[in-house]
This record gives structure tokens, sequence and C-alpha cells, in this order.
């Protein structure tokens, strides 16, 4: 079974919202997180995650039954789809949106980390290997800024977030880890909410904590290595998140845009008038 946190008993604090599966990893519902309006998004109906490929007869029974899940949107790209499918779940709408920009695709489907669960040694070596690869290092800055301003990914979020404003019922997104592309669709729909700012962030950092003893492990050997800071910031930006990168990326989206709702409405298409149906349908007081 995969070491995550107690299921979700809805309170308002990060760590509940963490859902326990035996073939998902880096799961937890939005549901309980409080808006800047006072009002919180309702449980039971927005899930992000890691991929589908390994659920089992219980993940499926827990989708369904506590989640009344109807629709699944995955972020990968062909590659990952093809070499790990999604399980089908009968009943459920699976959309594909591949929101890695095109110029990173190449690169990502040669076989790193985020293609693909930290477990293996080769991984690990590998892993330690491109750390201390400069053109590596500049790769995993600019993927945050690229998912944002690449026209494909801004149109695809857009449809995504339109599909969860129109699903039936519970909805789930995920990548392969649920950590990068779904992180910023998870940031989308929070912004679509009114979420803050800080929430924002701390729902996108919880990603670290459920992949912290590979994050450690790995940074462990690069230190052993001679490794510095540029080269432990790609581990954690590959095995984990790079929140310092995602804070400059938010940074950079606010000097364009003024706002992130404002970035949904001119970037990503999604208007001011779908985000307050969006907080109708999710929000409660």
């Amino acid at each position: 079974m995969i070491p995550v946190l107690a299921l979700c008993a809805c309170s308002t604090a990060p760590k509940d919202r963490t859902l326990t599966f035996d073939g998902i990893e880096n799961a937890r519902e939005l549901g309980g997180l409080v808006m800047q309006d006072g009002r919180t998004i309702r449980c039971g109906m927005l899930v992000r995650s890691g991929e589908l490929s390994e659920a089992s007869d219980s993940d499926v029974s827990v989708l369904k039954e506590r989640f009344g899940l109807t629709d699944v949107f995955d972020f990968r790209f062909e590659m990952e789809r093809s070499r790990k499918p999604d399980r089908e779940i009968e009943g459920v709408k699976n959309t594909w949106l591949s929101t890695l920009p095109q110029a990173f695709l190449k690169a990502f489907a040669s076989g790193r980390a985020d293609s693909t669960t930290v477990q293996s040694a080769s991984l690990m070596d590998a892993l330690v290997s491109y750390a201390f690869r400069p053109q590596a290092q500049e790769m995993a800055g600019k993927l945050y800024p690229a998912i944002v301003s690449d026209t494909t990914s801004q149109r695809r979020y857009g449809e995504f977030l339109r599909g969860v404003l129109e699903a039936d019922g519970g909805v789930l997104w995920h990548c392969s880890q649920g950590k990068d592309r779904c992180g910023w669709g998870s940031a989308f729909v929070l912004a679509s909410l009114g979420a803050s700012r800080e929430t924002i962030v701390e729902d996108f950092a919880l990603s670290n904590v459920s992949y912290e003893k590979a994050i450690e492990a790995i940074s462990a050997r690069v230190i052993e290595k001679g490794g510095g800071e540029p080269e432990l910031a790609f581990i954690r930006a590959m095995v984990g998140v790079n929140v310092e990168n995602f804070e400059r990326t938010l940074d950079l989206i606010e000097s364009q845009y003024g706002s992130l709702p404002a970035y949904l409405e001119k970037a990503l298409g999604f208007t001011a008038e779908e985000q307050e149906q969006m907080k109708a349908k999710y929000l409660r007081r």
C-alpha cells in the first residue's frame, strides 16, 4: 500500500485532505478549504492525484461511492498514457488534455522522474547524474513559466476548467505523479473558487510531503557527490515540486495579468461569469 495519510475528515487542515489509496499516489481532495469570501469547498467533489494505472478495485469503489466520480482529466502526454494507461472505470468519462508544453515533450518523454514513481536504483542514479547537468537544471527551472505561457497548455487548461464546471458528479484530475501539471490544474481550480494565494501555494507544496522520503534519499546522494543548491533544486523539482519556482511563476502571472483570476479569463478563456458559476456549484456557506 502506498504510504499516505489518513482519509479526509473534510476539515480545513491541509493534512486532513490527504487520501489513502492502494494504487493511487499523492491524492487529496480540495473539500474543506476556506476561500477568501468565507465560503468552503464542498467535500466529496474535487480530487487531485497521480495516475490511475494501478488503481485497485477498492480505490475505484471509493472514487465512485464516496466522490460520485463521473469525470477524470488526464494531463499526461501520449507516451505516458500508452505506457501506463488509466484504469477504465465504468460510467466515468476520461478526458485527455496533455498540458506539457511542446518544447518539453521530447526531453520529458526520454524517461525521468515525472513519468514514473521514484523507486528503482537505476532511476535514482539517473536523477543524480542529471542533477549535475546545467541544461537539465535550466529546463527544470523553465517548466512552470512554460506551462502557464504556452498557448496550447492554456487552451487545454481552459477546457479542463470548463469540464469541471460542467461535470455531473465528482471530478478527478491527474498527471503522472500528481504534482506539477496536476498542481497547476489545482491552482487554477482554486483560483476560480476564490482561494487566497497562500491557500494555493500550501496545496501545491503538499506534494513534497507525499514524496518526502524519495526527495531526502536522492538529495543525500547528490550531497555525497558534492552537489549544492542548483543540484538539490533540480531534485526537488523532479521528484517533488519547486515551491519557490511556483511562487515566482505566480509573480509572473500577476505582473502580466494583474491577478490569477484575470489570467484565467484572459489567457485560459475561463470567464468571470464562469468563475462565479464555479463558486455557486462547489462552495458552501
